[in-house]
């Protein structure tokens, strides 16, 4: 593969990029120079944790006081000080908590993430989401400043100098749609990195944790051509998850699994050609809810029932945290019995299996804790590869939760005997996704993707006596005011799903409007859904009645366009005599780098020689 071109752009410019985790958060930027190959740094030095040497991660935790003012976060949090109640009524938001909470109130409301409401503790008192998100950017970017003006020569006048110039990218999970970017933007103008501007919001940017993960691959894996000649060992060790040298040498698919604290992130690619650094998207992405730290929640119930009746139950939280921070991460035999070291030595009670302060566990239930998470990751992969007409040779696992041995060793049980090969760093890299998601702003591998959802508007069609399904509804039908019979509640799809789509690429359907008074016409909205349902709605311009699957419909956000200046001439109705006047558009939905866009088009000024396109448009979700 060859190197990283040198940046062409016009001026210096300075790129942050937040990884905001579960459980821990990283920065990584880069400066843009003319003419210069832009390097990825990350941020590898925090407040109260600088005798950490080369720590490229913060704890995501905030501290609030009982006045809800914003006191400490990251590594600052932990101060023993904090812990004391009676030193300042101190609330903690640990992203444990609050971010977690966070992250599962701004989720898309599907079926698929329903359990996760009985899993959410409350945020803070008087704080919203986006308050806490706003926050904790603030204060990566506070991190990020006091980084660059120490490390780099004329640190203070280099940092004033890009300020202004200065671009964000933040990561979210593959599932994460308009709304939640939505509110995320809202908490970088809160937090005051960009301006609530037209060019203040095109200062920001989002990529998908699945996507960043796979440009970190390929950029760490393109450093060198001598990488290839190098063991497989050895370029584990280095967390190059040979993620181009297989592509290329067998033109098989990868599957990427981040595997995080609160989701599961699934995404699908292969490389276009031998010749390129360019990668494709070649199954619909996935993102579940059953990250690392539902394993901790569930073995949270196991021991509330189990110490209900003991003088331990108090312990719960406290006996929780202990297995969170040690046995879960060292579990990897369900054969042998599992030990959480919570108490003294004064800790007992043998009916209760605990001795000197430690409670003994079955190894197979602390199995348990982990299988809903190993199940819902083995049927994913099992899912992307029927959903991929590409052969699959590879899966790489990243994130926080592929540290878990139990974890690794049951899905490379489950695939190495079907000829998959699963595989992970040696040693955790906490930096993957930050990197990757400034790879992504600069590199750009991925040239399409695969819509997850069909997208539409709502629309009236034709009466169509043929038809079962409008034969079914014929009391819906109606005659509008030019006298055909028509009938409403229609979807129309516009965007097919399991569609690749390229950065340029525009779907379009044409449109009207019908009304007795012209006026009626000169602002137009549209509303635009998608569908969530079981349905295969692959088809283009397809038309499916909503009353079917009601409730798999979402709106993602309406388009208006000002068409008082295009002629309206009356018309003549066939049925009634009566006048009435219509409108021409098109709906066009595109993808851009960071999220789809809506457009409403019409043709002004239209003469033989030169029609004009007018278009307006609105932010949607990206895929």
């Amino acid at each position: 593969m060859s190197a990283r071109p040198p940046y062409n752009g016009p001026h210096r410019k300075l790129v942050l990029a937040f990884d905001v985790g579960t459980t821990f958060s990283g920065i990584s930027y880069v400066i843009l120079d003319p003419g210069a190959v832009p390097e990825i740094r990350g941020v590898t030095r925090f407040p109260a944790q600088e005798d950490v040497g080369g720590d490229s991660k913060i704890p995501t935790i905030v501290y609030y006081d009982k006045q809800g003012q914003f006191q400490a976060a990251g590594a600052e949090a932990l101060d023993p000080r904090f812990e004391d109640d009676e030193t300042g009524g101190w609330t903690k938001a640990e992203w444990r908590v609050t971010s977690l909470v966070f992250k599962l109130h701004m989720r898309p409301k599907t079926k698929s993430a329903a359990h996760v409401t009985d899993d959410i503790p409350p945020l803070p008192q008087g704080k919203t989401a986006i308050d806490v998100f706003a926050d904790f950017l603030r204060y990566l970017y506070e991190c990020a400043q006091m980084y660059i003006e120490q490390t780099h020569a004329n640190g203070v006048e280099l940092w004033r100098s890009l300020q202004a110039r200065t671009e964000f990218v933040l990561t979210h999970p593959n599932g994460w749609e308009g709304a939640q970017q939505s509110m995320m933007r809202k908490a970088a103008v809160t937090a005051g990195l960009i301006p609530d501007t037209e060019n203040g919001r095109s200062r920001l940017s989002f990529v998908t944790e699945g996507e960043a993960s796979l440009h970190f691959c390929i950029q760490s894996g393109s450093t060198s051509e001598a990488i290839k000649a190098r063991n497989l060992a050895f370029l584990l060790s280095m967390h190059v998850l040979m993620t181009a040298f297989i592509v290329v040498q067998n033109g098989k698919g990868i599957i990427i699994v981040d595997a995080g604290g609160g989701t599961i992130d699934i995404s699908t690619y292969k490389q276009t050609s031998r010749n390129s650094q360019s990668y494709e998207e070649i199954a619909p992405p996935e993102c579940h809810f059953k990250g690392s730290i539902f394993v901790t929640n569930n073995a949270r119930r196991f021991l509330e029932n189990s110490l209900k009746t003991s003088r331990f139950f108090g312990d719960v939280p406290h006996i929780t945290n202990c297995f969170d921070k040690t046995t879960k991460l060292r579990f990897r035999n369900a054969e042998e019995n599992q030990y959480i070291k919570f108490g003294t030595l004064r800790d007992k009670d043998p009916a209760l299996n605990i001795r000197s302060g430690q409670l003994k566990l079955l190894g197979s239930d602390v199995a348990s804790f982990f299988e809903p998470s190993v199940q819902c990751i083995v049927k994913s992969i099992e899912d992307q590869i029927e959903a991929s007409q590409t052969e699959i040779s590879s899966v790489f696992l990243v994130g926080g939760f592929a540290a878990s041995e139990w974890l690794f060793t049951q899905l490379k049980n489950t695939f190495s005997h079907r000829g998959l090969d699963i595989s992970r760093p040696d040693s955790h890299v906490n930096k993957a996704v930050a990197d990757g998601a400034i790879s992504f702003h600069i590199d750009h591998f991925v040239s399409a993707r695969v819509s997850k959802l069909a997208y539409g508007t709502r629309a009236m069609v034709s009466y169509d006596p043929t038809n079962l399904e409008h034969v079914a509804r014929s009391g819906m039908s109606f005659r509008d005011l030019s006298g055909d019979l028509m009938i409403g509640g229609v979807f129309n799809v516009i965007l097919p799903k399991d569609t690749k789509v390229t950065e340029t690429q525009e779907f379009r359907e044409a449109y009207y409007r019908i009304a007795s008074d012209p006026s009626y016409l000169e602002l137009v909205t549209s509303t635009i859904i998608c569908y969530r349902g079981k349905t295969d709605m692959t088809k283009f311009s397809a038309q499916y009645f909503v009353d079917k699957d009601p409730n798999m419909y979402s709106t993602l956000c309406e388009v208006k366009a000002d068409l008082s200046r295009i002629p309206k001439l009356p018309k003549i109705s066939n049925y009634s005599r009566s006048k009435y006047y219509t409108v021409d558009y098109d709906i066009v939905l595109s993808l851009g780098l960071t999220e789809m866009k809506a457009h409403i088009c019409w043709k002004e000024n239209v003469s033989p020689f030169l029609p004009i396109l007018v278009t307006t448009l609105t932010n949607l979700p990206r895929f």
